[in-house]
């Protein structure tokens, strides 16, 4: 008996963090298992105006109850959020050669704007906001999206969705399990690869999330560039304490976070460095006890995110986990695209209707596919 061959589709893969930093954009070419090529990769930077619209979106976004209609802004942001996607892929496009018709299709996760994990009494909500119709009318090519909605109508976390890519890098690279990838975004999260290939994951803790909000308050900057704030501060113990005493690190995945779930009133009265060495510290501390939770121990880390560009987070890491650490770079990886890769790998997954979240890693009651798809020129 033959079997056909798997499908291959080239598709360009999009992510925004939710440091609203910029637009990433991956090509990959997948069968919806394996990592058969890489294409080009980048960024376009998300300028002001649509930053400012989504955070209006945000805002509103932590006063909307259950009962009440989504507030306007989710829309103007769905707008803002598909013009700088189509802004970024006909750019980038243009540089790189890459023709429309040379995609089978586009994954795009949008802007998240909330995420509520689920509880014992209440489903979870999670809300990512593009216009997907735009971008695939802008583009020609039909646009996988809604990664999350169906995994929590499930009963799952919604988060994280990249674990089934990270195990396809790390069996790219011909490595064996047990492995673990560790995203530093503005959530931090971990995927471990067992030695039989099974998959655990789940969100570490705040990551970068908490510094950057932490400098933004204070300073008219994004983020503690090289983490030198940090290195110049000194921990306050007590503080640190306090935010571990949370019940979220006492309890087994899969669990998820939003960057917001934990609040920087702690370190309020502390100096601008000692408040980023304290927050970076939790970060640290967060992985080390993530790490000790899984149910086998890797025998190396694999660093990708934002935050791997931190030395002081990767240092306090370093100090705390017992375990060989990694970058992305050291793979061979391209660790500023990897997410973006991911939403590829998902969207090719998608359309070929495998599954895309597990038990292991969101909690599902069983593998399950997930993200809709819609074509060029439909309402």
């Amino acid at each position: 008996m033959t079997t056909s061959p798997k499908k291959t589709l080239r598709v360009l893969g999009f992510m925004t963090g939710t440091s609203l930093d910029a637009v990433d954009m991956a090509v990959i070419e997948t069968d919806g298992h394996d990592i058969l090529s890489f294409g080009p990769a980048g960024e376009m930077k998300l300028d002001a105006e649509s930053r400012a619209i989504i955070e209006d979106a945000i805002d509103d976004a932590f006063d909307w109850e259950r009962d009440e209609e989504e507030p306007d802004s989710f829309e103007d942001a769905r707008m803002a959020v598909a013009d700088a996607h189509l802004a970024a892929a006909l750019g980038f496009m243009a540089v790189n050669g890459v023709k429309s018709s040379a995609l089978d299709l586009v994954g795009v996760h949008g802007q998240t704007v909330l995420h509520e994990a689920p509880t014992p009494d209440l489903q979870g909500r999670t809300v990512q906001l593009i216009d997907a119709a735009s971008v695939a009318e802008g583009l020609g090519v039909p646009v996988a999206y809604d990664f999350r909605s169906a995994d929590v109508a499930a009963g799952g976390q919604g988060a994280p969705l990249a674990p089934i890519y990270h195990a396809a890098l790390v069996r790219k690279a011909g490595m064996e399990g047990p492995v673990a990838v560790l995203n530093l975004g503005g959530v931090g999260n971990i995927t471990l690869i067992r030695a039989d290939g099974d998959l655990e994951a789940f969100d570490t803790g705040p990551a970068n999330g908490m510094v950057d909000l932490l400098v933004q308050s204070r300073m008219k900057k994004r983020m503690d560039e090289g983490g030198r704030l940090a290195a110049a501060g000194t921990v306050d113990q007590a503080v640190l304490d306090a935010y571990l005493a949370h019940p979220y690190f006492a309890a087994s995945g899969p669990k998820s976070l939003d960057r917001f779930d934990f609040s920087l009133e702690p370190v309020a009265d502390l100096s601008l460095e000692d408040a980023a060495a304290t927050l970076t510290a939790f970060a640290a501390q967060a992985v080390a006890l993530a790490v000790a939770r899984c149910s086998e121990q890797a025998k190396e880390i694999v660093v990708c995110g934002g935050g791997r560009h931190n030395p002081a987070l990767l240092a306090a890491i370093r100090e705390r986990v017992g375990v060989p650490i990694s970058t992305a770079e050291d793979m061979g990886w391209r660790g500023d695209a990897i997410e973006a890769e991911a939403f590829a790998f998902l969207a090719a997954r998608c359309r070929l209707g495998l599954p895309i979240s597990f038990p292991g890693t969101t909690g599902v009651p069983a593998p399950m596919t997930g993200g809709r798809i819609v074509e060029p020129g439909a309402e």
